[in-house]
């Protein structure tokens, strides 16, 4: 049963490290702290620590920039990278989760999302997770003569034992991509953070190291975290609806990706909350040393990218918007 608003205490996660990251975590952080004074649960930053799997050590150096995150309500987790690291940083979102207090819901967000409202007022169910539907048919990838969607999700479902039929959305022509359970991996959520990365590492790793033959032509960089999270939620016994539309994704978060694509793309209300948090001086001076923030936001390159679109009818895919910001100079990451 889902939980009334605020009704139950939980922890939000997302991870961060050297470079691009940090920044993101700093609109992140203004964000959340804008709309969410007064929350209950813990604002967790993890950061993967060094070890054999990072080439260079990945966190973050600026020290007052921690410090900032600090007074921004933000603690650091650290945790180790024993499985992905440098090679498939994707990966941290997995290894992230065995840091989280064990037993404690918790939603986790990818960095590059900014919070567009107080998030006690989405009606999580921590019992039936989800994740975010603001995707594109990104994967698989078909081939003209080899396996199709059903084939290759359904070769998954039945490697770990999982019942293949009940995933699909029968609104959907069989062998569209929407038929299939398949999600972005920008945000999900559950009753347990260990429970949810025991599943979700278990089937990543048996993807990457032993895929079953229907894959055999299919990329798994840099997909696999998003292979393999519509099964774990699946398993968990969660789906495509068990939140309201329009709240993440929506009215309460918008996971932007990319700056030139947040202004090409989104609605007022988000280009206003990144202006209104951008704003303040402590934030300013962090965030200038970020040359897409710098040029997009405080240079007034943002609006000139605004202006190129008609927000009410945008090109369907989302490499025509890049496209068109590449060939007008604007694209920045």
């Amino acid at each position: 049963m889902a939980q009334a608003a605020g009704e139950t205490p939980f922890n939000i996660v997302i991870v961060a490290q050297a470079g691009r990251l940090q920044y993101e975590a700093l609109l992140f952080a203004a964000s959340f702290r804008q709309y969410n004074r007064g929350f209950r649960g813990k604002f967790f930053i993890a950061e993967p620590q060094p070890g054999p799997l990072w080439p260079n050590d990945p966190r973050i150096k600026n020290e007052d920039l921690r410090n900032f995150l600090l007074e921004l309500g933000a603690e650091f987790l650290p945790f180790e990278s024993r499985h992905f690291g440098h090679s498939y940083p994707h990966g941290n979102k997995i290894e992230a989760l065995f840091a989280l207090p064990e037993g404690e819901p918790f939603v986790f967000f990818d960095t590059d999302t900014l919070i567009t409202g107080d998030l006690r007022e989405v009606p999580f169910d921590f019992d039936r997770p989800t994740a975010s539907m603001r995707r594109e048919g990104t994967w698989p990838k078909i081939e003209l003569y080899g396996p199709g969607y059903t084939e290759i999700w359904k070769s998954l479902y039945d490697k770990f034992g999982l019942d293949f039929e009940s995933s699909l959305d029968l609104s959907q022509p069989d062998e569209y991509w929407q038929r299939y359970l398949y999600f972005n991996a920008g945000f999900f959520f559950y009753r347990c953070p260990r429970e949810f990365g025991a599943k979700f590492l278990e089937y990543a790793l048996a993807i990457r190291d032993d895929p079953p033959a229907a894959l055999v032509c299919q990329p798994l960089t840099p997909w696999l975290d998003q292979v393999a999270l519509p099964l774990v939620i699946h398993a968990l016994g969660g789906g495509r609806d068990t939140l309201p539309g329009g709240m993440l994704d929506g009215t309460h978060s918008c996971h932007y990706r990319f700056l030139p694509l947040l202004f090409a793309r989104e609605g007022k209300h988000v280009v206003d909350t990144l202006e209104i948090v951008a704003a303040p001086n402590k934030v300013k001076k962090r965030l200038k040393d970020y040359e897409p923030a710098l040029r997009m936001i405080y240079q007034g390159r943002g609006h000139k990218v605004r202006d190129m679109f008609d927000q009410d009818n945008l090109p369907r895919k989302e490499q025509a918007i890049r496209n068109q910001i590449r060939r007008e100079g604007f694209w920045m990451r």
